[in-house]
């Protein structure tokens, strides 16, 4: 009787976790010099690349890029390194605000790390969501040797209440370069250059990027 129950908590964990697993041998990844497998795409909490909330742009499904890696060589343990960062985007005028969808996570070697802020509908913002706004979400921290590094997905979104749906898809490269440009010229995170992770979508018939480039924009913080 004991290991027929053992096996069945054996089974019932295996299920438990397929999805996850199969998630994160599904996750389209780069694999940049120095650094380790960064997942291309902000996922949904079912593990999948996020959709913009099922946005249409120029006829296409949007796919919403990673476009900013944060690394923190001055963080005493993975929660001062949350805490700095946070600080410091507020600092550069991305507080935490309300009125985002949230539950997002981030692929970085081999693990899938829920989103920054937490919170049921928050968001990091340079403004408030009832007008246009630059937002994004920020996952990690991953050691990287005695650093941490962070991914990010920023895009910008139009409102305008007279229209139908009054939240529209702007831009991705206007809210990282805003936000990354932000820190460097109000905190201790400084641009320290720029990796390609091929997530520019140019000529997929059903699915695009927008204006992404395909590039993350990488800010570094120093002891």
């Amino acid at each position: 009787m004991r290991r027929s129950r053992f096996r069945a908590l054996v089974l019932c964990a295996v299920l438990m976790a397929a999805p996850w697993a199969k998630a994160q041998q599904d996750v389209d990844v780069a694999t940049p010099e120095g650094l380790p497998a960064i997942g291309k795409w902000m996922l949904t909490a079912k593990g999948v690349p996020s959709d913009w909330l099922g946005e249409v742009y120029r006829g296409k499904h949007l796919r919403e890029p990673i476009n900013v890696i944060v690394v923190d060589e001055g963080a005493a343990s993975a929660e001062d390194a949350k805490a700095r960062l946070l600080a410091a985007a507020a600092r550069a005028g991305y507080p935490v605000r309300f009125g985002h969808s949230a539950g997002y996570r981030g692929f970085i070697g081999g693990t899938l790390y829920p989103q920054l802020p937490q919170g049921r509908d928050n968001a990091l913002s340079n403004d408030l969501f009832e007008v246009s706004n630059n937002h994004g979400r920020i996952f990690g921290p991953h050691v990287l040797g005695q650093a941490y590094l962070f991914t990010g997905a920023f895009s910008r979104e139009e409102v305008d209440p007279f229209r139908d749906p009054p939240h529209q898809y702007g831009s991705f490269n206007r809210a990282r370069d805003d936000f990354t440009q932000r820190l460097d010229r109000s905190t201790a995170y400084k641009v320290s250059g720029f990796v390609n992770l091929g997530n520019a979508l140019i000529d997929d018939p059903k699915l695009t990027t927008g204006d992404h480039d395909g590039m993350a924009v990488v800010v570094r913080a120093t002891p």
